[in-house]
């Protein structure tokens, strides 16, 4: 045990550790992909996250982004989307789940 670890008994077993009781925001990564090029594909939605969006064009003025695997690599869509942004509102408690994103007239949906 160095000086520093006798002062601060970082070792303790006891002491809590801020993981047990802190909110840690979940951060979701990949490389940015758009909508576009994933639609009609099978994906695999990892995290989702909703925000207020910056540039409202929507009616809820909101911005999903959304964690995915598609063709095993992990990627991350932003849509503004009120149609996938009200989907994932009630299904995220799923996660992890399989799905095809299909643009009907023009909208997105989960399918």
């Amino acid at each position: 045990m160095n000086s520093t670890d006798k002062l601060l008994n970082i070792h303790d077993s006891r002491k809590k550790r801020f993981s047990d009781f802190a909110d840690v925001p979940k951060c979701l990564d990949g490389e940015k992909i758009k909508i576009d090029k994933i639609l009609n594909k099978e994906i695999e939605v990892t995290g989702c996250k909703i925000t207020n969006t910056k540039y409202p064009k929507n009616n809820s003025g909101k911005c999903l982004m959304m964690q995915i695997i598609v063709e095993k690599e992990t990627r991350v869509v932003f849509t503004g989307s009120d149609v996938l942004i009200d989907q994932m509102e009630k299904y995220s408690d799923e996660i992890p789940f399989v799905a095809v994103i299909k643009k009907i007239d023009k909208y997105y949906t989960l399918s």
